[in-house]
């Protein structure tokens, strides 16, 4: 069969897929963007079913494109966020092609060459559009117990899902403070294993965090400050939207621990670092207090006093005498969920682009090989780039790379 020839393959039809090929059509270069599933099919079917967008509809969203019937401030539910993907392709007639799957790229002379579960195709360039959340993390730490149901948080769905008992959540990033809230909401007794992690307020003096977050010029950070590398974020859009506070979710009966180390004789093992993680985070909170007050200052902004997202309550007792050692049967805990991130595949591409750890080598997208690009990933030119807006902005910049090196006959 003679391979299909494409000037652009864009693989992945996510947000950063679909971003792509936005600003590749506004750029005139002929592309066509491959999807293994349905558009948007993370969002669909690898979240639980409860999840809400983190950042509001206002925020959460291409710059092109308003979420549809739906308040600006309110926190757009997963199914929403994948209709608005699809629509958003259908609106710009996006060239995607679903349910093809690409299972190695090779290097050739002229450019790559795709192979697909649909036949092969060979193209001048391509762009990685598979996003950072594509092989879920599990570390070894519990080995597989009689009665003991241990999934990812990918795999979770809701409550109901899981066997009658108390639950482990370890990990306290967005997914896993959200997914914990839930489950103690549910009536489960719930323990959260919470690690490093940055706490950000919702809201404060009239503003949700990501307005500060712009004002302050935090999501054009270029890289991490150094310590921060394995610090998650605290933050949820549920129930209206809300801070994640530990000490409201150990006072709605959450029971708090450290960082999950080890198991022995049917107990999971932690550090007794809980203490200092819940004390980072309101170190983390109020820095950004701190600094959106001295920004209101200097450039005389009119906002509403906020005294109150100042006053913490007491630790909790779980904080102050904690616990070292949680005896799974003892406590009744028959499920265990992994919040713990997603690590980077790429073992279908067969090309010398990466380093000793899996990982991309680039230059804000710009692969060291020609005619190779990433989009999509977190801080691939700045700590926006891993959220909706932030990937139209990196695909912006990438197409304007990409159509600099398309004859013009092409």
């Amino acid at each position: 069969m003679t391979p299909e020839k494409i000037n652009t393959l864009v693989i992945g039809g996510g947000q950063a897929g679909i971003a792509t090929s936005a600003h590749l059509a506004r750029a005139g270069v002929p592309h066509l963007v491959l999807e293994r599933a349905r558009i948007a099919e993370r969002w669909r079917s690898e979240r639980w079913d409860s999840l809400v967008a983190n950042g509001p509809a206002w925020h959460d969203r291409f710059p092109a494109m308003a979420f549809d019937g739906i308040d600006p401030d309110a926190f757009a539910g997963k199914d929403r966020v994948a209709d608005y993907f699809e629509a958003f392709a259908a609106r710009i007639n996006a060239p995607v092609r679903c349910g093809v799957e690409v299972t190695a790229l090779h290097r050739t002379a002229s450019g790559f060459r795709a192979e697909t579960s649909n036949g092969v195709i060979e193209t001048d360039q391509v762009v990685v559009a598979t996003g950072p959340f594509q092989k879920p993390l599990i570390p070894a730490i519990v080995p597989a117990q009689p009665g003991l149901m241990q999934l990812h948080s990918s795999g979770y769905k809701n409550p109901g899902q899981l066997p009658d008992g108390a639950v482990l959540v370890v990990g306290a990033g967005s997914s896993g403070a959200q997914i914990a809230e839930e489950l103690q909401r549910a009536g489960r007794q719930v323990y959260l294993s919470v690690g490093p992690h940055d706490r950000p307020p919702r809201r404060y003096r009239g503003q949700d965090f990501v307005w500060w977050l712009g004002k302050l010029g935090k999501w054009d950070a270029r890289a991490k400050e150094p310590g921060t590398e394995h610090v998650t974020i605290a933050v949820s859009g549920a129930y209206g939207g809300q801070t994640m506070d530990f000490r409201r979710l150990a006072a709605q009966g959450v029971v708090l621990l450290g960082r999950a180390n080890g198991f022995a004789d049917g107990a999971v093992t932690v550090n007794a670092d809980l203490g200092h993680n819940i004390a980072q985070g309101d170190a983390n909170y109020l820095s950004v207090l701190d600094e959106a007050d001295a920004y209101a200052t200097a450039h005389g902004l009119t906002l509403p006093e906020d005294l109150d997202a100042r006053v913490f309550a007491p630790l909790p007792e779980c904080v102050t005498q904690p616990v070292l050692s949680l005896d799974l049967a003892a406590h009744g805990v028959t499920s265990i969920i992994w919040a713990t991130g997603f690590a980077l595949d790429y073992s279908w591409i067969k090309v010398d682009a990466f380093d000793a750890q899996g990982r991309p080598v680039h230059d804000e997208g710009v692969s060291q090989v020609p005619g190779l690009y990433f989009v999509g990933l977190p801080w691939l030119s700045c700590r926006g780039s891993a959220f909706i807006w932030g990937a139209w902005r990196d695909a912006e910049r990438l197409a304007a790379h990409i159509a600099a090196r398309v004859p013009a006959n092409a």
